[in-house]
């Protein structure tokens, strides 16, 4: 991924926030030499490799996990809010008309090495967390175990967990820093007369990006 000055994001914790924000990640390896892409949910686990790993799982029917072998180079990108800027906004049109269009988003790119797990005591856990992070909201949480026990058995036979050791963490936040000040400002006042939660986080997300003062 290509990182400005401007947009790279030096904190990988802003990276890993934004794992746990939108879990749902487009994994793309190689396999049999051609680049297959899914797309699933994945939790950020911390282990005995220095950044941890992600782990999820696909149908038993994805032939993806049989390709793996010992090993798959991999990157997964996660997606975060995302905008379509107008120079409309831009005070700087009106003095000069030098203004163009762009786009602006937040992405995390985890490179690592991805391996099958068919183990279902693994499999049982890697669900029971995953779930966990995903209902520790709402006022009744669903569990895993709430579900009777032969029907787990049946649902564990369908899957084959995904490992992916993370050897590499890319943050990118293009959230208009390299815009003039006022034209940042524009922005946000633009942002946010949209409707949407993409347009409101990400008018946060310049916001926050302003210089003090």
């Amino acid at each position: 991924m290509y990182l400005s000055k401007f947009h790279r994001l030096p904190d990988p914790e802003a990276a890993f926030a934004l794992i746990a924000a939108r879990p749902l990640g487009a994994w793309v390896c190689q396999i049999n030499g051609a680049l297959v892409a899914n797309h699933i949910p994945f939790l950020l686990t911390p282990g005995k490799r220095p950044k941890g790993s992600l782990i999820g799982h696909v149908s038993r029917a994805n032939p993806v996990w049989r390709g793996l072998g010992s090993g798959t180079d991999s990157v997964v990108m996660f997606q975060g809010p995302q905008a379509y800027i107008t120079p409309g906004w831009y005070p700087t049109k009106a003095e000069h008309g030098k203004v163009v269009p762009t786009w602006n988003y937040q992405v995390t790119h985890v490179h690592g090495v991805a391996r099958a797990i068919d183990d279902p005591a693994w499999l049982l856990n890697m669900l029971t967390r995953l779930t966990a992070a995903q209902e520790a909201d709402r006022p009744v949480p669903w569990a895993v175990s709430d579900a009777p026990a032969d029907y787990l058995e049946k649902m564990l036979r369908g899957i084959v967990g995904i490992e992916i050791g993370i050897q590499r963490v890319e943050g990118k936040l293009k959230a208009s820093q390299d815009e003039a000040l006022p034209d940042r400002l524009g922005t946000v006042t633009g942002l946010r007369a949209r409707s949407g939660e993409d347009a409101r986080a990400m008018a946060e997300l310049v916001h926050r990006a302003l210089p003090p003062g």
